[in-house]
């Protein structure tokens, strides 16, 4: 009788063998990708569709689109009862981009291709309904993180092969439907490998304009120069007419080019808040934000309950650029001290903790009172002494000590806007910025420092290359004293020294040079 049911039992197993196959995937929690495995339980029986391990709606809705896309290419999976899990089990999964990884690994499970074929093999992108692959956000980051000893080939979506082949690596396939990727395992078709990415730094920026159109203010502009030379952080202040605006809009025009370093850097951000432009697939010219003063703590710093970058990391590597400086909220002002201090953002939160780079220059432009008119040669201004001291409270002294230049813009005057000739233009100001920054890169080579501009530099390391002689120390030390400078905006001081010191082919930082970056902490103790 036992062995009557044993027998029974056993013809019940083998007349429902059972498929199983795992595909590796990736999630993203920041710019840090974590490897997901897709375990696929498939069996002749009572269909089913059952997915654990943590996946959002997003997930979850992938069972309609496999389904689809499977029907396309003749197969139903109606006629099987499918278990998936995605481990780590505490990992929560969210997006489509695990959309081809499932599709495979049910494939794999009932037995259209060997599952030891998806051994070492990355797998990336969300399904359309006919079995088209849509891009997804985060390829570039996602396969910076997960290609190496443990993986060594990945699957992207076709429309995502300009990200993908910033990487240069040949283990990288393209695909445009299920069909392919099913025919490539298969070994009926083998994807084309995504090729190298060609890059040119973009000149867009130099269409916007020219600073040789600029009438007066030659401080402003000696002031964007230095910013520029040394990536530091500048506040342009005064009332309005000055040219605030356009002399901010004007500053990519004679930034240096973007490396390919600093693009690639760049291009996985952008990619994973989605904001890549189609038609390049890249970001290849310094990037320039200009957020509303209405924008929240979430959408400059970045957040979300999957974390997102802020403007702060968009604009990294470029200029973010905040109008009506005082005007933006007081708890988002306060949230940029330390990100323009560590370059880097932390977003935290109950079940994710997100790092995401955050090196921009930041140009903040703001009147002098809330009517705009104090300090104008002509008009009045309307503010009382409260409303004014109200106005400059909402700069912390803390985040003032984080901007390195400070510089007033008077109005230009008619006469000189309809008389003046024009200044130096964009390319020439540009030849002398790229100068100082080669000089500050070719004494990094020599080991003092790593390559990072001077705004980036450590106390010790700005020791190193900007020792003072007698002269310039004791000027240093004075104004420190008479103008209450904080030790951070000491260092700010020596910073932008050193850098005018650069502009001008200097190797030691004079009293001139000391002088001249002394100016720019001025501005904001007058004005309080």
């Amino acid at each position: 009788m036992q062995a009557a049911m044993n027998g029974n039992l056993e013809g019940s197993i083998l007349s429902k063998p059972l498929g199983y196959a795992s595909v590796r995937s990736s999630s993203l929690l920041g710019l840090e990708p974590h490897l997901v495995t897709i375990e696929v339980s498939c069996t002749r029986g009572p269909p089913g569709f059952q997915m654990v391990g943590l996946p959002e709606a997003p997930v979850r809705e992938a069972r309609v689109r496999i389904a689809s896309a499977l029907a396309v290419l003749g197969i139903l999976v109606d006629e099987f009862a499918i278990t998936i899990n995605l481990a780590p089990a505490d990992l929560p999964k969210s997006g489509a981009t695990f959309d081809l990884a499932l599709a495979i690994g049910v494939l794999s499970a009932i037995g259209r291709f060997p599952a030891e074929r998806l051994s070492g093999t990355l797998v990336l992108g969300e399904l359309s309904l006919d079995g088209s692959i849509q891009a997804v956000r985060g390829v570039l980051p996602q396969l910076r993180g997960c290609l190496g000893r443990e993986l060594h080939t990945a699957i992207i979506p076709a429309s995502n092969l300009n990200e993908a082949g910033l990487l240069r690596s040949s283990s990288v396939l393209a695909a445009t439907s299920l069909g392919e990727v099913l025919a490539h395992f298969s070994r009926q078709r083998a994807l084309p490998q995504v090729p190298p990415t060609a890059f040119a730094a973009s000149t867009d920026a130099y269409t916007l304009g020219d600073l040789k159109n600029v009438r007066g203010q030659a401080m402003a502009r000696r002031a964007i120069e230095i910013a520029a030379a040394g990536n530091h952080n500048l506040l342009l202040i005064g009332p309005p007419g000055g040219g605030k605006t356009l002399l901010a809009r004007l500053l990519p025009t004679i930034l240096p080019p973007l490396t390919f370093e600093e693009a690639v850097e760049a291009t996985a951000i952008h990619s994973v808040a989605g904001l890549l432009p189609p038609e390049k697939g890249m970001i290849d010219g310094r990037p320039f934000r200009a957020p509303h003063h209405s924008i929240s703590e979430a959408g400059l710093i970045g957040g979300g309950s999957r974390p997102r970058p802020g403007e702060v990391s968009l604009a990294h590597h470029g200029v973010l650029f905040m109008d009506e400086f005082a005007e933006f909220r007081r708890i988002a002002l306060e949230a940029l001290r330390q990100p323009l201090e560590d370059g880097v953002v932390c977003i935290a939160r109950a079940r994710a903790r997100a790092w995401f780079p955050a090196r921009p220059m930041l140009v903040a432009a703001m009147n002098q009172c809330p009517c705009g008119y104090r300090g104008h040669p002509r008009e009045k201004c309307r503010c009382s002494p409260g409303q004014i001291a109200r106005y400059h409270h909402k700069l912390s002294g803390p985040l003032l000590d984080r901007l390195d230049v400070h510089v007033s813009l008077p109005p230009v005057e008619i006469r000189t806007l309809s008389q003046g000739g024009d200044g130096e233009a964009s390319s020439v100001v540009r030849e002398r910025v790229v100068a100082a920054r080669g000089r500050q890169l070719e004494r990094q080579a020599q080991g003092t420092t790593s390559r990072r501009t001077n705004a980036e530099l450590s106390l010790h390391e700005l020791k190193a290359i900007a020792c003072l002689n007698g002269e310039s120390r004791r000027l240093l030390e004075t104004a420190a004293l008479q103008l209450g400078l904080s030790a951070r905006a000491f260092v700010k001081v020596l910073r932008v020294a050193r850098t005018i010191a650069d502009l001008e082919g200097a190797d030691r930082v004079q009293a001139p040079h000391v002088a001249e970056a002394i100016q720019g902490r001025i501005l904001d103790r007058r004005q309080a």
